[in-house]
């Protein structure tokens, strides 16, 4: 019988659910952890999430479900997080497994609230996990264009190339092509920050801006992105990058990214409250936007756009007037 690293899933929503769908393309087996045990028995019952991607068929022969993190990581060899980063604290406080020995991938677009840590870092410095088995998992990617099988794009990031490899390999398929890269903290703090623009972005449409403005407000992101992250981690990287550009360019214009929707709920007037009861799922950018705000003030980036986003959200100030000043700022 042939060797095969053993992976296990955390997270029962839509990014977990086609993690789960690509694995299953490549694994014979693979663990998944949720809390919601009415998902659990649905999917064992009828072999599809009834809450997210609910397109998606599994087979169930090839499931491990628990609502155990503690079996999910007892079993994995590697293990891929996929849970919203405001939630995920109060998940690993249930561990009485160690995670020493394992392998942590991120698949989370955020910072750990508690800890103003982007999820690599979060592990590193709370779990003492070694750097060379942390690894981070971006887009350009939806999870929604993933459950319909439509050609995607994923970046491995990971300091030991030869993980990134089997994560990447495992990834891969017909419609999911994969490549690795060692920039871990970029890509996850790209991955964060991208959701930021994504509601700006959603926050300009609301207000009626064209799409003149909105390649305006792209543009200027990246470039704000780029500062950023440089000053955070310099390094040498190609911020026109997939990784990067594109995975911002991704969820700032697609109607499947939430972090848009949730803007453009702001810019037509909703208030945060009713925006984020209205949605089903977690808007990441929400909470990106106040942990980025935290960071610069010892970061001293210029990023107008995050700080107009900042001010709506957490200051209560007017999108209108905010949005007028900072078209005075891009060029």
């Amino acid at each position: 019988m042939t060797e095969y690293p053993k992976f296990a899933v955390i997270g029962g929503g839509s990014w977990a659910t086609a993690i789960a769908k690509m694995l299953c393309v490549n694994l014979p087996e693979i663990s998944w952890y949720m809390r919601n045990t009415d998902a659990i028995q649905h999917i064992k019952n009828f072999h599809h999430n009834p809450n997210y991607l609910s397109s998606v068929e599994f087979n169930t022969d090839k499931l491990k479900l628990t609502s155990d993190i503690n079996e999910a990581v007892a079993y994995a060899d590697y293990i891929i997080f996929a849970i919203p980063s405001a939630f995920l604290s109060s998940e690993l406080e249930k561990l009485t497994e160690s995670l020493q020995d394992k392998v942590i991938f991120s698949a989370i677009k955020g910072i750990v609230p508690e800890t103003n840590l982007i999820v690599g870092e979060h592990f590193n410095v709370t779990y003492n996990i070694p750097l060379e088995n942390i690894g981070v998992i971006t887009g350009p990617c939806h999870a929604e264009e993933v459950a319909l099988e439509r050609l995607s794009y994923l970046t491995i990031a990971c300091g030991d190339a030869n993980k990134a490899k089997v994560v990447a390999k495992h990834l891969s398929g017909n419609y999911i092509k994969t490549k690795i890269t060692d920039d871990i903290i970029g890509t996850e703090y790209a991955a964060m920050l991208k959701n930021i623009y994504a509601i700006a972005a959603g926050m300009a449409h609301g207000l009626g801006y064209g799409d003149n403005f909105q390649a305006v407000l792209m543009s200027n992101g990246i470039r704000e992105m780029k500062k950023f992250i440089k000053k955070v981690h310099k390094m040498k990287r190609n911020i026109n990058d997939s990784a990067y550009l594109g995975d911002l360019l991704v969820t700032g214009y697609s109607v499947f990214s939430r972090n848009r929707m949730f803007g453009n709920m702001i810019g037509k007037g909703y208030t945060v409250q009713y925006a984020m009861l209205e949605m089903s799922m977690v808007a990441e950018g929400y909470y990106a936007a106040k942990s980025t705000h935290m960071l610069n003030q010892k970061y001293k980036a210029k990023t107008p756009i995050i700080d107009a986003v900042y001010e709506i959200l957490y200051e209560g100030k007017d999108a209108k007037k905010v949005f007028k000043k900072l078209t005075d700022k891009l060029d």
